[in-house]
């Protein structure tokens, strides 16, 4: 089939050459005419049978794409080119790790001129792009150029990709330019009711700018539901996350952040185009606080509400916020602040307008700082007459009822996309979301589609979206695994929605497939995949104690079977562990076959029996974990119902697994023909 009339007229050209030249009596006019024809046809442009590079697959989605002939190979010493910009070099560096990390391959990083087989980054003024966005040649070199540094990192991320999908990082032809829709592309997680430790946080990070996902909400105190401790506030779990210096003893000890580190978290989140935003969230989901000072909650309304009426309420606040906010290098380093101000009561007039107050006092507050104040959209709910700022302010519009976000509009509020009937997952909850429907979203929702209300595409006031993790259920077995099983696909959806807005050329379903080959991010494997299909993936004909088997560990869907001739072990032997978990032969309470993961202990009912050789086979899904006795399904730990107050309250126990291959433990038991199976995409 022809490209073009053009084709169509050099193909007959050709066939009327090789006729001539088969029956023409003059040899020299054949051969003459012949090579001049050939000749012609070798230099002109789109000849028959060429083929142009469709659109490559990448997350976000390339805005536009026009395709050329042929690959680019990096050349055997290809070397990435940067100019004279201090932060150019930067990225360029940046790239070249990462570059290295994922393909073993080092790139040679230089401010000069590039050659066929190079990279090259530059800055170049182009108003369509906006600050983000980026033109990307791929011809005999690569070139990126953008109006800013920003734009030329994402553009690192697509190369990444890119790279990916073919061996030896080959690269198809093209040009492209790639811009975002929406400003704010996040992503909120609730560390206060489940602490997430930091090297997670951190991977995190890495995950959203791989994925041009920018706004890293942290959500650092909250607390359970007193219907699971007795219906006693004094009870429930509450927890602060971070290091606190002015309020001694308020930090969590279950799990928290120093201010040093939760200040490098922000600093690696700079230099890979995230913004963190620390949330404080106040007067309500504040049981934290209350257990600390109980002379600053609310008698009327509960022990999680801060009594607005109290001046010590305000005092304990300002010195709160003060600590993370005040001084030439403040532990809140970024440009926003979030302080909460949802789900507090509206039954009186009188508390109503002393919540207003309360918001417009701590938006204020933060202003004198130099930050933007965020806040939970609640003034709906909270219709009053107290006035609240409203100038340069972002709510968080969760839930028409609380915000109705055209009032908010009208108010002049900026707003964040985050409705909770479609973007709030509560793990194993039974309410909301446990995995958000990825599919109708995809189709679907943009920003502009909040709750049932939707708002013209690219709305000046609405700055982007946001999906959330809320961990509502205190104690319910939920792993970081688990959290990170139902965030990665909604992280990769939502991160097209929210740069591509509307306009998705890739169908659900070419997409749901292809997303699964694309990785966390450069050096990042949370769900700990290995391969790709049902495989084994590593066999051993024996398990010496403390040897290594080059894995970290495997993730949900896998088979993990070994042989064991036992000897009595003591209570807390480990088969194998990770940084995550561990696997006992023995476990450190009852002696049995089980295992520990986020300060959860799980036991099979079964223990190693002394001089009986046994195969046992251990699998797991993001459901269940299974023990297998030569070859016999012995015992399946599903997901557990618990009931609380004679069963009127419930939740859910989760017992998963990914399981741990780091590290083997001091056994005396003989461990042979161990073999992991991954079973990923059946």
């Amino acid at each position: 089939m022809y490209k073009s009339k053009f084709d169509l007229l050099l193909c007959s050209v050709n066939l009327y050459a090789i006729g001539y030249c088969l029956t023409s009596n003059t040899n020299k006019m054949k051969i003459c005419l012949c090579q001049l024809l050939l000749a012609l046809l070798t230099l002109l442009p789109g000849r028959v049978g060429a083929v142009i590079n469709e659109r490559p697959f990448v997350i976000p989605e390339l805005r536009d794409w026009k395709g050329s002939e042929g690959e680019f190979t990096p050349g055997a010493h290809a070397r990435v080119c940067v100019g004279k910009d201090a932060a150019l070099l930067r990225i360029g560096t940046q790239f070249a790790r990462d570059y290295e990390l994922m393909f073993k391959r080092k790139l040679e990083v230089v401010q000069g001129t590039p050659a066929a087989g190079d990279f090259a980054f530059m800055l170049k003024a182009d108003k369509k792009l906006g600050k983000e966005g980026y033109t990307l040649k791929i011809s005999d070199r690569v070139t990126v150029t953008s109006p800013d540094t920003v734009g030329v990192f994402w553009a690192t991320r697509t190369l990444l990709q890119l790279s990916e999908h073919k061996e030896r990082q080959v690269l198809p032809k093209g040009t492209a330019r790639d811009y975002p829709d929406y400003a704010v592309r996040g992503f909120m997680l609730d560390c206060g009711r489940k602490f997430i430790p930091m090297h997670l946080l951190r991977d995190y990070v890495k995950i959203m700018a791989y994925y041009k996902m920018n706004t890293f909400q942290i959500h650092l105190n909250d607390n359970a539901f007193k219907q699971f401790f007795e219906n006693d506030f004094t009870k429930t779990n509450a927890a602060f996350r971070l290091e606190c210096d002015t309020y001694p003893g308020l930090t969590a000890q279950d799990g928290f952040y120093t201010k040093k580190e939760f200040i490098e978290l922000q600093k690696l989140a700079e230099s890979l185009g995230v913004e963190i935003i620390p949330e404080i969230d106040v007067p309500a989901h504040s049981l934290a606080f209350t257990q600390y000072k109980p002379e600053i909650a609310s008698k009327e309304y509960g022990m999680d509400h801060l009594d607005l009426f109290n001046t010590e309420t305000y005092t304990f606040v300002d010195g709160l916020l003060r600590e993370y906010l005040e001084g030439d290098e403040p532990v809140f380093r970024g440009k926003r602040v979030h302080i909460g101000t949802d789900e507090y009561s509206n039954k009186k007039k009188e508390v109503v307008e002393k919540f207003r107050y309360f918001t417009d006092y701590y938006i204020r507050f933060v202003e004198k700082y130099g930050k933007q104040a965020c806040i939970w959209g609640a003034l709906t709910h909270a219709k009053g007459d107290t006035p609240v700022k409203s100038e340069n302010v972002v709510m968080g519009a969760w839930y028409n009822g609380y915000a109705n976000p055209a009032d908010m509009i009208k108010q002049g509020y900026k707003l964040i996309s985050i409705p909770d009937g479609l973007l709030y997952i509560v793990p194993a909850a039974g309410y909301y979301y446990d995995y958000l429907n990825t599919e109708h979203l995809y189709k679907n929702w943009t920003p502009a589609h909040i709750g049932d209300v939707v708002f013209p595409e690219k709305h000046e006031q609405i700055l982007g979206g946001m999906f959330a993790v809320w961990n509502d259920h205190y104690g319910n077995g939920i792993s970081t695994k688990d959290i990170h099983d139902r965030v990665f696909p909604a992280m990769q959806t939502l991160a097209v929605k929210m740069w591509n807005g509307a306009k998705t050329a890739v169908p659900f379903t070419d997409f749901d497939s292809l997303r699964k080959s694309v990785s966390e991010a450069p050096g990042v494997n949370v769900a700990g995949r290995i391969g790709t299909g049902k495989a084994c993936v590593y066999a051993a004909p024996e398990l010496l104690p403390g040897s290594a088997t080059g894995y970290t560990e495997i993730g949900y869907n896998y088979k993990v079977e070994f042989t064991i001739k036992g000897v009595a072990e003591s209570k807390g032997t480990v088969l194998l562990s990770s940084p995550d978990a561990v696997f006992y032969l023995s476990d450190p309470i009852g002696g049995k076959l089980g295992f520990a993961r986020d300060g959860y202990l799980n036991t099979f009912n079964y223990s190693i029996r002394p001089g009986e050789q046994t195969t046992i086979a251990i699998s797991g899904d993001n459901k269940s974990t299974r023990l297998y006795i030569d070859g016999k399904l012995k015992e399946n730990m599903n997901i557990q119902k618990r009931w609380f107050n004679a069963g009127k309250d419930s939740t859910n126990y989760v017992r998963t697994l990914v399981f741990p291959l780091e590290k083997a433990g001091n056994f005396k038991s003989s461990i042979t023909n161990m073999k992991v199976y991954n079973y990923l995409n059946e």
